[in-house]
């Protein structure tokens, strides 16, 4: 408790040698956007993968499970690593594992066009991905953002993680437009390389966070400002950090899993691909919005209440998916609510992250949640897709979202008060 007074005592010193709000945008308005197509880059495989799920199926005769382990053992690996790129990442900076990661990546998911049908070949290919998704992931995106902005934050956050909407709302189009013209395996590289084309300029124009100087530049005061927050150890042990970890994992095991099976849940129900594509854009189109609108919050109102109040979201676009059957209406709504919480999530995370262990080893710490954000991506789409194997339907896993969903928004509402957050009016 009395470190935690010392801890707000130093961040109070601080806070007259901190931009206001105008100041921020004015100096660094550019630097969320470019950071919000990596971070576009870094999902490319995941909320692109939907389109690509039932012809690579039809193909080559594979369960909807063998072709979405793939997906599961990327994000695992990038589990495993999450922490030591986030120690890495506070060490030497985010700009060159953005460039590099966004190169690879975009090359690794053109790779899947080449698939031969041979499992063996198939994991390959997305041991490969996952490799290359390593520098991308959503540590290295926030880091920059972290370390330019803090009177809001909330907003330079949302902005940021606004490139996994972008994806949802893009990439399924994209994809099953290519697919209905080229085929699935010659629309992969194309789809990549459209992508590559659109995202690396900008993001080497303007990605760059407090700790990546240009060469002869000279730090400012608030980069060279040191860190205030928390240790490794201290945040790793503490009760707030292992609620988040909870929430984080029980949050992303079900919203993954319903974006990346929502175009074969609603053609399950006889939606042709292309009407499918576009209601399953209203995700990505909605969760602009709700990551907009949730930074604007965060910037207002208390975290952990704004994180639990869209956490129950899902919940209710769950229920409407089980009593919709083919009615567009009901559909679209459903995919509204689950748009206006996919990716709030993470911004949710990340502001709490910074709010109750402070910048000093953000990257670190992030790390660890975002190991179990990771776990949960690589399990959740697998554990959809088994429970469609086996029952021949997605209902039992929209009861299962329905209760983790819950469990998700109590973690975050128990949360106490933050030691590092700013004060309301600064």
């Amino acid at each position: 408790m009395a470190t935690d007074k010392m801890r707000w005592g130093e961040a109070m010193l601080m806070e007259t040698d901190k931009p206001g709000a105008a100041t921020e945008w004015r100096r660094h308005y550019m630097l969320p956007i470019a950071a919000a197509l990596g971070y576009a880059t870094s999902v490319i495989h995941i909320y692109g993968l939907g389109p690509y799920i039932q012809p690579i199926s039809d193909q080559f005769g594979w369960t909807r499970t063998q072709v979405t382990v793939g997906l599961t053992l990327s994000t695992l690996v990038q589990a495993v690593f999450s922490v030591p790129i986030g120690l890495m990442v506070d060490r030497l900076g985010p700009r060159l594992f953005g460039l590099v990661g966004v190169l690879l990546t975009c090359g690794a998911f053109a790779l899947l066009g080449t698939a031969t049908g041979s499992p063996g070949q198939w994991y390959l290919l997305w041991a490969l991905l996952a490799l290359a998704t390593l520098p991308v992931q959503a540590t290295i995106w926030t880091s920059a953002v972290a370390t330019r902005f803090e009177a809001s934050r909330g907003l330079a956050f949302a902005i940021t993680l606004c490139g996994a909407s972008i994806a949802v709302a893009i990439f399924p189009l994209m994809g099953s437009w290519l697919i209905g013209q080229y085929g699935w395996q010659r629309a992969a590289p194309i789809q990549a390389a459209i992508w590559a084309a659109c995202s690396f300029p900008l993001i080497f124009l303007f990605f760059r966070g407090a700790r990546d100087r240009r060469r002869g530049e000279a730090e400012t005061a608030s980069a060279a400002a040191p860190a205030i927050g928390a240790t490794l150890a201290e945040g790793v042990r503490s009760s707030i950090y292992h609620r988040l970890l909870l929430a984080s994992l029980l949050f992303t095991f079900t919203i993954i899993a319903l974006v990346v099976h929502f175009v074969p849940i609603l053609t399950d129900r006889g939606a042709d691909p292309m009407r499918a594509a576009g209601i399953a854009s209203v995700v990505g189109l909605c969760s602009i919005i709700g990551r907009l609108a949730t930074g604007l919050l965060l910037d207002r109102f208390r975290g952990s209440l704004v994180g639990a109040g869209v956490f129950l979201l899902p919940a209710a676009a769950s229920l409407l998916l089980l009593g919709a059957g083919n009615n567009v209406a009901l559909l679209i709504a459903a995919a509204a609510l689950i748009g206006l919480t996919l990716g709030a999530e993470v911004d949710v995370i990340v502001y709490l992250t910074t709010q109750h262990f402070g910048l000093k080893t953000f990257g670190g710490l992030y790390g660890g949640l975002l190991m179990a954000l990771s776990v949960g991506t690589a399990t959740g789409p697998l554990g959809a897709s088994a429970i469609f194997d086996r029952f021949g339907n997605y209902a039992p896993f929209l009861w299962i979202t329905l209760v983790l969903m819950v469990a998700s928004s109590l973690a975050l509402a128990s949360l106490p008060r933050p030691a590092f957050a700013r004060p309301r009016g600064h």
